[in-house]
């Protein structure tokens, strides 16, 4: 299958790759991933095959209503985890959980939290790397240039507006599938 996704991605999308796309074989197994600028649920069959080329196991979270019968088991199958999402929670500290117990854990996440223009981030992903003491790595959904850029890891400080400013950095100039939503 890896085949048929270096297919579709490289020729019949004409997309690449560039970056830190080793990142699986180094010794980084749990990390929070972040990919922006989240702008359309093509993001998500883009993750997907991108996932299967660079061959680096990656999580999400869903909604747990996701994950019922018959989309469940493929969610599931594709790395998807159930998140009750009820309110009165401590939903960071349930997510940093996920990392526990597990050798391999990298979570998918948008920063921005949807699909919608914001003006400024979520930064529950910033606290649930800190929470369960992994780095950040990041990557973009350039459709402009058609291209995913991979981070090196980034390990969050006690400085989140630094690290804010840092992480918005890598995302200068980059165009997602909806520009007025980059």
């Amino acid at each position: 299958m890896r085949w048929l996704a270096k297919l579709i991605y490289f020729k019949v999308l004409g997309w690449k790759v560039v970056g830190n796309t080793n990142f699986s074989k180094d010794s980084i197994k749990k990390a929070v991933i972040i990919a922006a600028p989240h702008t359309s649920w093509s993001d998500f069959y883009i993750s997907l095959l991108l996932r299967k080329i660079t061959q680096v196991k990656t999580n999400f979270i869903g909604k747990k209503e996701l994950f019922i019968w018959p989309f469940g088991y493929y969610f599931r199958a594709v790395g998807g985890q159930p998140l009750d999402r009820t309110p009165g929670q401590n939903k960071v500290e349930a997510i940093a959980k996920l990392f526990e117990g597990k050798k391999e854990f990298r979570l998918a996440l948008s920063p921005e939290g949807t699909r919608k223009k914001v003006d400024k981030w979520k930064t529950g992903f910033y606290y649930i790397a800190k929470a369960a003491n992994v780095p950040i790595i990041m990557y973009t959904f350039d459709f402009k240039n058609k291209q995913n850029t991979v981070s090196q890891p980034f390990y969050p400080t006690d400085d989140i507006e630094a690290d804010f400013k840092f992480m918005k950095l890598f995302y200068k100039n980059v165009i997602g599938k909806v520009e007025a939503n980059s």
